[in-house]
């Protein structure tokens, strides 16, 4: 379980980037809680809530200051204590970035790019030092895994870049899932892409939010206009979970916890 202000190298923050921005807020509210809270000088964007706790923001892909490409999605951030330290390994390693930036006096960050294809953000701090809900709070983000054309190369990439140690674990036979651990404690994970089983989808990091009944939030969030990607399924040792892409094309995951991995915060 992770709680208060994140540690440098641990998810800091998730932004939700969504059409129609006022249904997803009224979608999101609905199925778990949210509320919501200007950003000052952030146009189109507002502040997730989880009781009184930060979890992220839902940013609105129609506002004018928004790029015309960017598809529906949860973008994750890890803390850095340097972003331009940050971009130039990332580079060294095999993957890609956007130029780092300043976000007003909150912080600066950049966009990367793993050397497979999935992309995520580094943040380093200076008003604003990311989420502090807690982790297995319902509707919180609670889990962060990629789906990867190339786990060893993957792993290697976030090991190095992160300080993360890896762990290999096979929750099915003929699935090998990657812990990675920051201090000893499960942040995230990995796993191979299937074709065979997935279709054609791209690298890329997902996000699964915490919920007390994976089976009632997942009727809900049909009821609400959700798409049910994947049911609910169990996974030994671990729990219930979901993939739900709501009305607006926003892919998540829910996960009803019976354990978290490796038993850290159990």
């Amino acid at each position: 379980m992770t709680t208060g202000t994140r540690k440098t190298h641990d998810f800091c923050w998730i932004n939700l980037m969504t059409p129609e921005a006022e249904r997803a807020r009224a979608f999101f509210g609905t199925l778990f809680g949210w509320t919501y809270r200007e950003m000052p000088g952030v146009p189109g964007g507002q502040l997730i809530l989880v009781g009184d706790r930060t979890a992220g923001a839902l940013m609105d892909l129609s506002a004018a200051n928004m790029p015309q490409d960017i598809p529906a999605h949860i973008g994750v951030m890890v803390k850095v204590e340097s972003v331009d330290a940050a971009v130039a390994k990332v580079a060294s390693l095999g993957g890609s970035a956007e130029p780092a930036f300043d976000v007003l006096d909150n912080g600066r960050m950049a966009m990367c790019t793993d050397p497979n294809g999935a992309v995520f953000s580094v943040w380093q701090p200076k008003k604003q030092d990311g989420m502090d809900v807690d982790s297995h709070a319902p509707g919180a983000p609670s889990w962060y895994e990629t789906l990867t054309s190339d786990l060893g190369r993957a792993t290697s990439f976030y090991a190095a870049l992160f300080g993360w140690t890896l762990e290999d674990q096979c929750p099915v036979p003929g699935m090998t899932y990657t812990l990675f651990k920051l201090d000893k404690v499960p942040v995230g994970g990995a796993m191979q892409l299937m074709p065979e089983h997935m279709g054609d989808v791209p690298p890329h990091w997902g996000t699964s939010f915490a919920v007390t009944d994976a089976d009632a939030t997942a009727r809900l969030a049909v009821e609400l206009g959700a798409t049910l990607c994947i049911p609910v399924s169990e996974l030994a040792g671990v729990g219930r979970f979901a993939l739900l892409k709501s009305p607006q094309g926003v892919s998540f995951h829910i996960v009803e916890w019976a354990s978290f991995p490796d038993g850290a915060g159990s």
